[in-house]
């Protein structure tokens, strides 16, 4: 069934691509998987809030967490380098990304209707709380247990296919066979100090002494999503997402060729 999933969240995609013709928006996604019940679940209500969410409270018999990123091509990210708000062509491809995981998850939850089971579906965006700015459900960390990743000195997961794109996830009561696995350091800078470019790429100064701040982020994202209201809801930025070592690969594999 994991093979098939894999299959589905790929071809998804693939379709997706096809509809814009002048250019591709995303590369070959990446699938994770994690058991429902795998205990290091548990550490997310202290990591990221009491609050978040476990897969039973998405789905009271959940089984397993299907995760799952989609990265931008090199073209979408080129396109936000220059100036302090975020090009249209990547506010678009957020929109256009949002929506994708919807289906992407409404895919899933038609083939595990068919079989029988249930599925859990969470919005790719916008499930957090307006004045902590706290998920409640935080793909990206789930997707890290999945062992998918690890994280950025900008909090952003890099994957072997880098950080630039977006992360889903559904939660289902079909008991995927799942070995956990465990993610490997990808940041350079965390590895060896050796680069931080990120936090240079920052244009709201949201790392001021290396800490982040989110609300300082956030007023950032807010600006473009004014902007860009006329095509959609944009509350985004990503310039600490593109240029950078990690934006379409994992870096940390330089490092080890070398070594």
């Amino acid at each position: 069934m994991k093979e098939e999933i894999e299959k589905l969240i790929f071809d998804c995609v693939e379709s997706e691509n096809a509809l814009f013709n002048s250019y591709n928006t995303w590369r070959q996604p990446l699938v994770g998987f994690i058991d429902a019940n795998d205990i290091r679940l548990n550490s997310l209500k202290k990591i990221v809030s009491k609050d978040h969410l476990l897969p039973n409270d998405i789905l009271c018999d959940a089984k397993s967490v299907i995760c799952f990123f989609v990265p931008f091509v090199r073209e979408i990210g080129q396109s936000n380098i220059p100036n302090k708000i975020s090009s249209e062509k990547w506010a678009l491809t957020y929109i256009r990304t949002n929506s994708l995981m919807a289906k992407i998850s409404g895919v899933i939850e038609t083939v595990m209707n068919k079989s029988g089971y249930s599925v859990g579906k969470i919005p790719a965006t916008d499930n957090f709380d307006q004045k902590t700015l706290i998920s409640n459900w935080s793909h990206r960390h789930i997707a890290y247990l999945s062992g998918l990743g690890s994280f950025g000195v900008n909090n952003m997961l890099i994957t072997d296919s880098g950080c630039c794109g977006r992360l889903g996830s559904v939660v289902t009561n079909y008991p995927l066979e799942i070995m956990a696995k465990s993610s490997r350091e990808r940041c350079i800078n965390k590895i060896n100090g050796k680069c931080g470019i990120c936090i240079k790429r920052c244009v709201n100064n949201a790392f001021s002494n290396k800490k982040f701040n989110k609300f300082i982020c956030h007023k950032m994202c807010l600006v473009n999503a004014n902007l860009y209201k006329s095509i959609g809801n944009a509350d985004v930025c990503g310039k600490c997402l593109v240029g950078l070592p990690c934006s379409y690969k994992d870096p940390s594999k330089s490092i080890e060729e070398v070594v």
